[in-house]
């Protein structure tokens, strides 16, 4: 095993493993929550659009005051009691249709909090990775970590679309609910986390989050890093918000077409990110993200295309290099603006990111509820797929287009504190 290697700190193994019972979740419920809306609820496009902003709108809510809170918590308390709310609201899904009581208005609220609870365990699981692995190991585990979400999204969405067409969604919710807990006990064997550095006593939050703002928007190259994020997000949520109405209204494909389709963006992701470290060793990390994006967001175009026959495979692949471009993006992203950071800082960085990127799936979906609502499901993909090809243009025009090298790498430590590895968990 490589000296660098993550997989030598045991409690990143905890973590990992975790983290796979808990994307299975994710990417379950990401399938059955849509097709119980509009399969066994009948919704339009309109109440589709509207179930993925409230499944994402908590990070405009209560993103930016989650990360200054995290950076005062034990991260690991934080990610257990996230699974557990996850599981409890998704169990609660087929209760109620078992009942005969589901309503379209249950299903706004489980994902309005299940968002809620997400915020938590997303921002606190990339918080504590720098000080779990050291940042040295920061590109590697990332790596690992990425490829582990696009794995999920190729078996997750893929399991998701055979067990509602096997089972029907609510059941299929069922198994997701299982996931979490599962991730949640997982998660109880870690030994122990560091304890986040303490802002000072006399920080108010308002200041806390105001610091994290300055310090994303304030920098060039993490601005940049934070727009291409954004638009890519918006522009993906767009398309795959109505998804589900092509797919099953529209086309008449059954749900396991629809899951397999989503499976192939996820192999497209996983590719990326086990190719985004050899790359970027070659070419560069900033011309990486610079090169990929002019090469292949393009590709998105093809998504519209989506019909019958070989229209699909077209669409398909479009999708594919469209999420190859995503995986490297994540990747590479990620380990960049962790190593621009100072871990007091993180949690709060982590936030604003997280608020800028989740909050643009939440703006997505609406539009594409609205702009289906106004025009066509079609019209809306295409205003999907001109995002996705033109997101990279932030990056390709600021500075981190010429970066080679990680922060650190040429010019010695920046003004980040050292990191202690613990031999224990990540």
């Amino acid at each position: 095993m490589a000296p660098d290697s993550p997989w030598r700190i045991s409690d990143f193994r905890v973590l990992f493993t975790a983290s796979i019972l808990s994307q299975l979740g994710t990417n379950i419920g990401y399938v059955a929550v849509p097709l119980i809306a509009v399969s066994v609820l009948d919704a339009g496009p309109g109440q589709v659009g509207a179930l993925a902003t409230l499944s994402t709108i908590a990070f405009l809510l209560i993103g930016l005051p989650a990360g200054a809170w995290l950076d005062r918590l034990r991260h690991r308390r934080v990610l257990i009691v996230a699974d557990l709310v996850r599981a409890a609201l998704f169990a609660a899904i087929p209760l109620a249709w078992w009942l005969d009581v589901l309503t379209l208005g249950q299903l706004y609220v489980v994902v309005l909090l299940h968002g809620c609870a997400t915020v938590f365990f997303d921002v606190g699981s990339q918080s504590v990775l720098p000080r779990l692995v050291g940042r040295d190991r920061l590109v590697p585990a990332n790596a690992a970590i990425v490829s582990l979400i696009a794995a999920g999204n190729v078996a997750g969405r893929g399991a998701g679309g055979a067990l509602v067409q096997l089972l029907t969604a609510p059941l299929a919710i069922a198994g997701a609910a299982v996931s979490y807990l599962a991730s949640a006990l997982r998660l109880a064997a870690v030994h122990r986390t560091p304890a986040p550095p303490r802002p000072a006593p006399t920080s108010r939050l308002a200041t806390q989050i105001a610091e994290g703002l300055r310090h994303v928007f304030g920098n060039p190259e993490l601005r940049a890093l934070a727009l291409t994020a954004a638009l890519n997000n918006v522009g993906s949520q767009i398309v795959n918000t109505l998804l589900p109405v092509v797919f099953i209204r529209d086309l008449g494909f059954p749900a396991g077409a629809l899951g397999l389709f989503w499976a192939a963006g996820g192999a497209g992701l996983l590719l990326g990110a086990r190719c985004a470290r050899p790359v970027a060793g070659r070419l560069g990390y900033g011309r990486t993200l610079g090169l990929v994006g002019l090469c292949l967001a393009p590709a998105g175009l093809l998504v519209p295309l989506l019909d019958r026959g070989p229209w699909l495979w077209l669409a398909g692949t479009g999708w594919m290099l469209a999420m190859f471009k995503t995986g490297m993006d994540n990747v590479l992203g990620v380990s960049l603006r962790q190593r621009m950071t100072a871990d007091p800082m993180l949690g709060r960085m982590n936030a604003t990111f997280r608020f800028l990127l989740t909050g643009a799936l939440a703006v997505g979906a609406a539009v594409a509820g609205l702009v289906g609502e106004l025009t066509s499901v079609r019209n809306t993909l295409w205003l999907g797929a001109a995002f996705l090809a033109t997101a990279f243009l932030p990056v390709f025009l600021s500075p981190l287009r010429s970066r080679r090298d990680l922060p650190g790498q040429q010019d010695g430590p920046r003004d980040t504190p050292a990191v202690t590895v613990l031999t224990g968990r990540p």
